[in-house]
């Protein structure tokens, strides 16, 4: 037995003290936050983490796809725009390339996935692997990573140009933008999970998805770190 559900606020509670486990904490972050970082590594980070970026709108797309609420899906869809863009807004991939090019990357080179590692990559496909075959609210507890995710982008905002004035400052939008984004859309994921799992077992299930989303962004940085020191 599981035991009588949580009040709310103990489960947001438990919830946030995950973000112990967030990837703000792996060695290889600190570093690039740290100024430590060589301009290699450095690229080596971005090359890798647009294979993630290219795969937010595949995940959000399978999360929509299983889901039935189309109050939900009028709000998830969102998500999808804010990456692959729409209308004058390029959206957030087009950013990411942005930041490569400013770190010394080529586009060619980056969309290519030349520089992606098999541990990278088995991370991301797992994740989207995931969110076609759970169910959609599932999904939405994964995303709740996004509730650590303002910290990590400002931390960079801060450190970064301080460190590597290499680095040409308009590159950097795409943090500013998801200092802002991430916490919008976090308001809903979490009401969202709050409303929907009303019992200790579909918190704990909720917890339980929630640190595997944890799992994969530490494993991309593990495989980061062997790769590039």
């Amino acid at each position: 037995m599981s035991g009588a559900a949580w009040s709310d606020q103990e489960f947001e509670r438990q919830l946030r003290a995950r973000g112990r486990r967030y990837h703000i904490h792996h060695p290889f972050n600190v570093m690039l936050n740290s100024g430590a970082a060589t301009p290699a590594q450095i690229r080596g980070w971005v090359a890798n983490r647009f294979y993630y970026q290219i795969n937010i709108p595949r995940k959000d797309a399978a999360i929509l796809a299983n889901c039935e609420d189309r109050a939900v899906r009028r709000e998830w869809v969102r998500r999808i725009v804010d990456h692959d863009g729409h209308g004058d807004d390029p959206g957030g991939i087009e950013s990411w390339l942005r930041l490569a090019e400013a770190v010394g990357l080529t586009r060619p080179d980056v969309e290519s996935l030349a520089q992606l590692l098999p541990g990278v990559r088995f991370a991301v496909d797992a994740y989207v692997s995931f969110a076609r075959r759970a169910p959609w609210l599932e999904g939405v507890c994964a995303s709740l990573t996004e509730l650590f995710a303002p910290e990590i982008h400002r931390q960079r905002l801060a450190t970064w140009p301080q460190h590597y004035p290499w680095i040409e400052p308009a590159g950097l939008a795409y943090f500013q933008s998801r200092v802002s984004g991430a916490g919008r859309d976090v308001e809903y994921s979490l009401a969202l999970t709050l409303e929907r799992c009303r019992t200790r077992a579909a918190q704990e299930r909720a917890i339980e998805v929630l640190e595997f989303k944890l799992d994969v962004l530490w494993q991309m940085n593990d495989a980061m770190a062997l790769a590039y020191g």
